[in-house]
């Protein structure tokens, strides 16, 4: 098992926060690649009542030693006072990409 690396799923409430959010943590190295996902419609309950919201699903694959720097990326950059931040391990995955993800999240990658 691989729990070295990380896909992290974050949702927003907008297509332009999304990019916003995904250009930093690629930018800054806590994530290799960030999907957004437009289209979603997200039913939960908040404050006693039950919401559907549009959203952007964001994505994002990263490592664990880079997970916490991309945890206070997200919530500096989010406009919700509770945003959905969650990490799930990869379990296994191409060897060669886990490697670029791992590459990408270092402290200094150069660009590939």
């Amino acid at each position: 098992m691989d729990s070295e690396h990380l896909v992290g799923l974050s949702t927003c409430p907008t297509l332009d926060l999304a990019r916003e959010i995904a250009d930093a943590v690629v930018e800054d190295g806590h994530a290799a690649c960030v999907n957004i996902v437009p289209g979603l419609t997200s039913v939960y309950r908040w404050k006693g009542e039950t919401h559907h919201d549009q959203e952007v699903l964001l994505v994002m694959k990263t490592t664990r030693a880079a997970w916490k720097r991309l945890e206070e990326t997200v919530l500096r950059l989010h406009s919700e006072e509770l945003p959905e931040i969650i990490a799930v391990p990869v379990s296994s995955g191409l060897s060669d990409y886990l490697a670029w993800v791992t590459y990408q999240t270092t402290d200094e990658p150069e660009q590939t």
